[in-house]
């Protein structure tokens, strides 16, 4: 009913950048939130950042001083820019987001299948 398509991960040394996008696609009526997690091996999901209509953000401890989320509400898209990579930020980053797919109805939540970031030193 929603799709969630990542794109811009990939390998690169300790101290580079990237950028995440995310496209949601569907049935969307609306869209109260979306963001990002993330995944290493033997490792439990934890929030990287979200935002919430009204322009509320949230950052994981660990990222809070080197990411940045944006968010094109028009365009149903979620960015999040990478700074100062380190290689414990080595993991598949999905997107989520939480849509209703008719105006009234619940809100759902919804995720990408993943992109994985590598970084080395």
């Amino acid at each position: 009913q929603v799709q969630l398509v990542e794109s811009g991960g990939g390998l690169v040394q300790a101290g580079g950048s990237l950028r995440l996008s995310c496209v949601a696609s569907g049935r969307i009526a609306s869209i109260i939130t979306m963001g990002w997690y993330r995944q290493a091996p033997g490792k439990e999901r934890e929030l990287v950042a979200r935002h919430t209509d009204g322009d509320i953000t949230n950052y994981g401890h660990s990222v809070k001083d080197r990411f940045a989320i944006s968010r094109d509400t028009a365009k149903n898209t979620v960015y999040l820019q990478m700074n100062s990579l380190r290689p414990e930020d080595t993991a598949v980053y999905l997107c989520y987001a939480v849509v209703a797919s008719n105006y009234g109805g619940a809100y759902n939540n919804y995720w990408g299948q993943g992109t994985q970031v590598t970084v080395s030193s």
